[in-house]
């Protein structure tokens, strides 16, 4: 009896150093992910000018991406529920980096919608599996960490635009780019996918516990409010990384290293936002947070959208960004906690949204 009581501290202890552990782990994966996403946006325009499109084009170019995370999302809640999203996050991490590449080659419209078609794919189905991993870890510690998690893939946004201008600037060529930046990205990828949290489901495990119950995951009766105002924070998100800078280099005439330093004020606001996020929820409550996001949003809208100069836009730019920065990860948080429906699922669903 004293042998046991002796070990349940020790195995407590090895259980919440594992969870630390699981979250440097994942925080690692949403930076790097952030940062290659990012590279990929400061790149659109060279991307733009070198295949010679016009925005019509570039546009379903840029719809395929969404249409491949579409397919793939939903799906995630089915393979995160046989496989465990230890699994799910480990492959699709390494899959992301080498779909990450493959735009830098296309020649023609034809070839960039199927590489988008795949980035955007594994891009969706790690993101709903490397958010499954952060519920479990925020599970662990009992407390709300959503918003750090993403904060760092804002951080990790921030620094690939920064390198993505840089790139621009030098003249460096979109295929050179891309592989230097994959490379960096499989390494830190696979190093961290280590040490996540194992998750094999169990039979007959009860919703919100570490088991994933498989189901294709669309939104629930439950889940259809969440999932409208995941799509609104989502469809902002998007158009300011997909046309941020096409809008400043084209629409407003500004240098490419402008137009890329207009995401990245974007990402530092989204990032600060995150980073306070949890406090403030714990202070004022996920309601709130959201409902003064969506303010920020349409102020920030309302100043891109109205104003002649760069600089007046990049300002928009942080004010939407700060304004949607807290909104998903709260959302994902609360899907995962939704009564009936395993974190795997909920969270799929509102990325399916």
């Amino acid at each position: 009896m004293a042998s046991l009581e002796q070990t349940a501290p020790e195995k407590a202890q090895g259980k919440i150093a594992d969870a630390r552990t699981a979250r440097l782990a994942v925080t690692a994966i949403f930076f790097i992910n952030g940062m290659l996403v990012a590279n990929w946006f400061a790149r659109i325009p060279d991307v733009k000018l070198a295949l010679g499109l016009r925005e019509g084009p570039l546009s379903i170019a840029l719809l395929c991406s969404a249409v491949g995370a579409l397919i793939a999302q939903p799906t995630a809640g089915v393979v995160i529920g046989r496989l465990g999203s230890r699994t799910v996050t480990t492959v699709m991490a390494l899959s992301f980096c080498i779909a990450f590449i493959l735009p830098g080659f296309a020649t023609s419209l034809p070839l960039l919608m199927l590489a988008l078609f795949f980035f955007g794919a594994t891009n969706g189905a790690l993101d709903v599996a490397m958010n499954a991993q952060a519920a479990l870890v925020e599970h662990r510690y009992r407390r709300s960490i959503m918003n750090t998690f993403h904060g760092f893939w804002s951080v990790g946004g921030l620094l690939g635009a920064a390198v993505g201008g840089l790139a621009a600037a030098r003249g460096l060529t979109v295929s050179t780019h891309f592989i230097l930046a994959a490379a960096i990205g499989v390494i830190a990828m696979f190093v961290a996918s280590r040490s996540l949290i194992p998750d094999r489901p169990v039979p007959g495990a009860a919703a919100g516990s570490e088991g994933h119950a498989p189901a294709f995951a669309l939104p629930t009766k439950a889940l259809i409010p969440m999932g409208i105002v995941a799509l609104c924070a989502l469809v902002t998100e998007g158009a300011i990384g997909d046309w941020g800078a096409i809008y400043l280099r084209e629409g407003l005439g500004s240098s490419a290293a402008v137009a890329a330093f207009g995401y990245s004020i974007f990402a530092l606001l989204m990032a600060g936002g995150r980073f306070t996020g949890d406090w403030l929820t714990t202070r004022f409550g996920s309601g709130h947070i959201v409902r003064a996001g969506g303010g920020l949003v349409i102020v920030g809208i309302g100043l891109v959208l109205l104003s002649a100069y760069p600089p007046l836009a990049i300002i928009g730019y942080g004010f939407v960004g700060a304004g949607v920065s807290c909104i998903f990860p709260l959302i994902l948080s609360a899907a995962a906690r939704t009564p009936g429906v395993a974190p795997g699922v909920g969270i799929a669903a509102m990325a399916t949204a």
